[in-house]
């Protein structure tokens, strides 16, 4: 069997959503929201089930829905993009990542990683024949130092994956950064595989600034969205992807024998869902704010350090004022069997030089769940 893929260990989303059941615990690993999703864009799904198209849709995505992601990151973020050669659908934003890098590299080319990181991406990197380079990033405010990027950038780099706003760490790169990280990309020629899929699911009235939108760096990112984020519908895996047409060229072959397509259903009610009101995307940030401003007030009150959360629907906890002699991980396995809540060590996020202090919970949840963690969560503290 194929090393990469056997070797890999059980995962910790699974370890813990395994011991969450096992122990009824109160599940705040995994992310996704107990919200349904909206329900007009559900419906349009299942109404497109019944009367419209479900045979093969067209391989780059229905036209209907490309044109839908023109026009929505036209809307949102002042990019110009050309529908039909510059804008693709994909199952999912991981079957976007794949194809990128499948497009991207070639056996032996580098990329750039940066820690803590999304778990897909270093299996995908060295399925594609890719070797990793990481930059590592710190507590509290996981900011690009330029040394790490200098260190990490050769002659042999050819891609980036660069998530903003970063998950698990829930915090969105300013804009210096981004220009920083845009000079390294032009000085060895690199190309940057953008996971943007909580672009929307941002706080305290901030705004995502796309890579592709510096200036100098529209032919050489690739965008990737998820309408999974944008509306709360993780099962969907609609991925959203733009690049420039020559990359898109290339990328469109990947994907054509990566799945090929995406439900034409699902896509159809995704169109729908881009060109809603303003005031939808306003109003789920608002909600999901109002999560994360209880959920936080309880932890800081049970005495935890709570890391700023700028996005995602995530929380993080610094455990260096709890203990020096307990790791993330060891943390987390005894909360859910004691405490019985469930959550994330962000090391599990790391494949080298792991920062140990640090934990992620999921606040997407009903009000019910977060005051009945915060209350187990305070007494397993107060136990030590």
């Amino acid at each position: 069997m194929n090393p990469i893929f056997a070797d890999l260990p059980t995962t910790i989303f699974e370890t813990m959503s395994r011991l969450a059941g096992q122990h009824q615990a109160i599940n705040l690993g995994q992310g996704f929201p107990d919200d349904p999703g909206p329900e007009d864009v559900r419906r349009k799904a299942a109404e497109a089930v019944i009367s419209g198209w479900n045979q093969y849709p067209p391989m780059m995505g229905l036209p209907e829905l490309r044109q839908a992601v023109a026009a929505h990151y036209k809307h949102f973020h002042n990019l110009e993009l050309n529908w039909e050669t510059e804008v693709m659908i994909t199952s999912g934003a991981t079957e976007a990542l794949a194809d990128s890098l499948l497009a991207v590299i070639e056996p032996g080319d580098e990329v750039v990683l940066f820690q803590p990181m999304y778990d897909a991406y270093l299996p995908l990197v060295k399925r594609a024949g890719g070797i990793a380079k990481f930059v590592g990033l710190k507590p509290p405010h996981w900011r690009i130092d330029e040394d790490a990027l200098k260190a990490a950038f050769s002659n042999k780099t050819r891609a980036v994956i660069f998530n903003n706003p970063l998950n698990p760490t829930a915090s969105v790169f300013p804009r210096e950064d981004l220009e920083l990280l845009g000079r390294y990309l032009e000085k060895y020629n690199a190309i940057a595989i953008c996971d943007e899929v909580w672009e929307h699911v941002l706080f305290d009235g901030l705004e995502h600034v796309p890579l592709m939108a510096i200036p100098g760096l529209r032919e050489r990112c690739i965008k990737i969205g998820s309408a999974g984020k944008i509306f709360s519908l993780t099962g969907w895996k609609v991925g959203l992807v733009c690049a420039a047409a020559p990359i898109m060229k290339v990328l469109a072959k990947a994907h054509q024998f990566v799945t090929f397509t995406t439900p034409p259903n699902l896509q159809a009610a995704v169109a729908y869902g881009l060109g809603k009101d303003d005031s939808y995307f306003l109003n789920m940030r608002e909600s999901l704010q109002a999560s994360r401003d209880r959920f936080a007030a309880g932890l800081s009150k049970a005495g935890l350090t709570v890391l700023p959360s700028q996005a995602t629907y995530f929380l993080n906890i610094d455990l260096s004022n709890v203990s020096n002699d307990i790791d993330d991980a060891a943390f987390c396995l005894r909360m859910v069997e004691e405490a019985k809540v469930a959550a994330i060590p962000v090391s599990a996020f790391y494949a080298q030089d792991h920062v140990k202090s640090v934990v992620r919970f999921c606040f997407a949840k009903t009000n019910d769940k977060l005051d009945g963690a915060v209350e187990r969560i305070a007494d397993f503290v107060k136990r030590g």
